[in-house]
């Protein structure tokens, strides 16, 4: 049986993906620190944290939109759930993953460059539902304005 080459790209991407998420999670610790400190967590705090989180969601999210994936390679539910609530968690775009159960990393993969094109249609926020039924994925977006770009 013929040996595929390694996916350079996807290679790329899981290397830059490892390498900026110790330095966020090195941040987020410091301000757990501090929100420790007994100073009481302003707004300030509270703004770093928030974006910390927001950043260490996107990378998640980047890492499966862009990293290599293994043949068989899954993704837990959670996994999924924990990085589009973190990465939506005070925006204006929400994201249904209406799922059952864990998904093969490739279709998650499929899914998450799909989420990146319709959020790029909605940049004034919205709603995105990804489902599957028998196999067959449905992923779709709503919201009160679009950005429609008619050539695309």
């Amino acid at each position: 049986m013929p040996v595929e080459p390694p996916d350079l790209i996807a290679l790329v991407g899981s290397r830059i993906c490892h390498d900026l998420i110790s330095p966020l999670g090195a941040i987020g610790n410091g301000v757990e620190l501090l929100m420790m400190s007994g100073n009481g967590p302003g707004p300030e705090l509270a703004l770093i944290s928030e974006s910390v989180t927001n950043a260490n969601a996107r990378i998640r999210f980047f890492r499966i939109s862009f990293g290599a994936a293994a043949p068989g390679q899954g993704v837990a539910r959670a996994e999924v759930r924990s990085i589009l609530d973190d990465m939506t968690r005070g925006g204006r775009l929400k994201i249904d993953w209406d799922l059952a159960g864990d998904a093969a990393r490739t279709e998650v993969k499929l899914a998450f460059l799909a989420i990146q094109c319709l959020e790029s249609a909605l940049p004034f926020g919205g709603r995105i539902r990804v489902s599957a039924d028998g196999g067959r994925w449905q992923i779709g977006a709503e919201a009160p304005r679009l950005k429609v770009d008619p050539p695309l």
